[in-house]
């Protein structure tokens, strides 16, 4: 079966997302850019993903049609693929429903530096996208907006997406923006956290440029 590392790894993490209470059922999905191919693979729709095999992965081009796969892709693949078309430092995906980043996506807040490892999401906060409805380009565009020199952001009423090269580190990514928003809710809880500036924003950003990235074979 080809790509069947990718497929397997997608799997993986789809399971991840379920062991650490991240998404629920079959919410959330993930993806791995095949850049030298031009070729996307990505979870299917409706499974869980325990119940996922390598031959459910669906294999897509750019322009959203399936090349390899029987079952329906995700719904929100154009919010995918809009990232592979348009950067070349994102080849992998996770978008899911965690319970502290949904929380302040239907408040339509942005995520301040009220703690350190903001600097993951490659910026001094987390922008929160424009709402539009789930699955259509008018989210792919607004999530690409908001996502500008950032690898994080909110989606309004619904979730969290982040993209790195490949998918360890973009889990990681979106694992510590889910515990910045648990923090940044708990602080708020009890009273007005405080912001970290953006001279010490920046030098963190330089910091984790090199210092806490996932090791990949």
């Amino acid at each position: 079966m080809k790509y069947l590392k990718e497929r397997e790894l997608l799997i993986e993490y789809g399971k991840n997302m379920l062991d650490k209470g991240l998404t629920k059922g079959s919410g959330g999905n993930l993806s791995i850019f095949i850049r030298e191919e031009k070729l996307m693979l990505i979870t299917p729709s409706g499974i869980d993903y325990y119940k996922t095999k390598p031959e459910d992965i669906v294999v897509m081009d750019l322009e959203g049609n399936v090349v390899d796969g029987e079952r329906k892709p995700s719904s929100e693949h154009a919010l995918h693929s809009i990232f592979y078309k348009k950067r070349d430092d994102i080849d992998a995906i996770v978008h899911f429903h965690s319970v502290y980043a949904s929380t302040l996506a239907s408040l339509r807040w942005d995520l301040p530096a009220s703690y350190y490892l903001i600097a993951v999401s490659g910026g001094s906060s987390v922008r929160c996208a424009k709402y539009a409805t789930f699955g259509t380009d008018e989210l792919a565009e607004n999530v690409f907006e908001a996502m500008e020199d950032r690898y994080v952001a909110f989606l309004a009423n619904h979730g969290l997406i982040a993209g790195a090269k490949d998918l360890p580190n973009a889990f990681n990514k979106a694992e510590e923006i889910e515990l910045c928003s648990e923090i940044y809710y708990r602080a708020k809880s009890i009273g007005e956290p405080v912001v970290l500036d953006k001279e010490e924003t920046d030098n963190l950003k330089r910091l984790f440029s090199s210092y806490g990235q996932v090791k990949t074979d």
